[in-house]
């Protein structure tokens, strides 16, 4: 190849890897007060346990500052942005070399392997940051434990086991990886291409960086992206609650009910608390965070790319 062809190839990963970082990180700065509720109703904090979504917004502003409701925010960015940039531009990545494999392969299957595969990857490079940015949220203020990331980092890997501590809660995070990250890009850019092929009149424009194709307004991109959202959290949320107590346990009042299997905290959480207030508890705030969050997220990634010239075909 090149100098000249190895130069455009890069810069368009580059153009990829910038789109997808920062429209995961305006995503998740929209919903990130929702965000860390939802990790304390998860995990069951002995301070917002009994309270519901709204009253516990309120309480954590009341009880420990407005800013508090960004808590962790910060070292969410440092995941953030290496996350989705992986996610979406691995996703394009297997989407294209599965069909090179199968040139006559199912479209639908081609779309549901490329996210979870997307998914897989995005979860593997950044799963420590995860882990360390879910502590700090799930601290209260006066009660902290760690001071900041650096020492959150160091303290998990010192006093709990090295290395491996980081990823404690990796397996059920891969495995609601799967369907939450597969539907969801699948749900997307099936939308997308609904929408564009039965309705282009109302809610396709002009490509600005190619007039004879189609692109779907900013109204529509929103309404599949919360769409897709909906779907793919709708089915991996018990796996990240257990992904939540496990990350969390050593927080937690009885931690040592956590040094068992997956499944095995998974049937605890379902014996001890059932469905609704055990398995899916914060589901609602799920909802709330988790629709407008993923509508953000694949619309500011459409936009970005039409901005950088890029292609944005499903």
């Amino acid at each position: 190849m090149s100098d000249a062809l190895q130069s455009q190839s890069f810069n368009h990963l580059a153009k990829k890897l910038l789109a997808g970082g920062a429209a995961g990180c305006c995503a998740k700065t929209a919903v990130a007060p929702l965000d860390r509720i939802k990790i304390l109703l998860q995990a069951h904090n002995q301070h917002y346990k009994h309270l519901g979504v709204i009253s516990s917004l309120i309480q954590v502003k009341n009880k420990e500052g407005f800013f508090s409701l960004y808590k962790g925010n910060g070292v969410h960015m440092l995941r953030m942005f290496p996350y989705a940039a992986i996610q979406f531009t691995s996703f394009d990545l297997y989407k294209q070399a599965l069909r090179h494999l199968h040139s006559e392969g199912n479209v639908h299957l081609i779309r549901l392997t490329s996210g979870s595969l997307a998914g897989l990857t995005a979860v593997l490079c950044t799963y420590p940051l995860d882990m360390v940015r879910a502590r700090l949220a799930f601290q209260v203020s006066g009660e902290h434990i760690y001071t900041g990331l650096v020492d959150a980092f160091r303290s998990i890997r010192f006093h709990e086991g090295g290395v491996p501590a980081l990823y404690r809660g990796m397996v059920p995070t891969l495995l609601g990886m799967v369907p939450y990250a597969g539907i969801s890009f699948y749900s997307f850019e099936t939308l997308k291409e609904l929408c564009l092929q039965y309705f282009p009149d109302y809610l396709g424009r002009s490509n600005p960086n190619n007039p004879d194709t189609l692109v779907l307004r900013t109204s529509a991109k929103i309404f599949c992206g919360g769409f897709a959202g909906a779907m793919g959290q709708t089915l991996a949320y018990p796996l990240d609650v257990v992904r939540r107590r496990v990350q969390l346990s050593k927080m937690l009042p009885e931690s040592h009910k956590y040094k068992r299997k997956w499944y095995q905290i998974l049937l605890m959480v379902y014996r001890e608390d059932g469905v609704f207030r055990g398995l899916y508890r914060g589901m609602s705030i799920n909802y709330m965070r988790g629709v407008p969050m993923y509508a953000v997220s694949f619309t500011m990634n459409e936009t970005f790319k039409e901005l950088l010239g890029l292609d944005t075909s499903s």
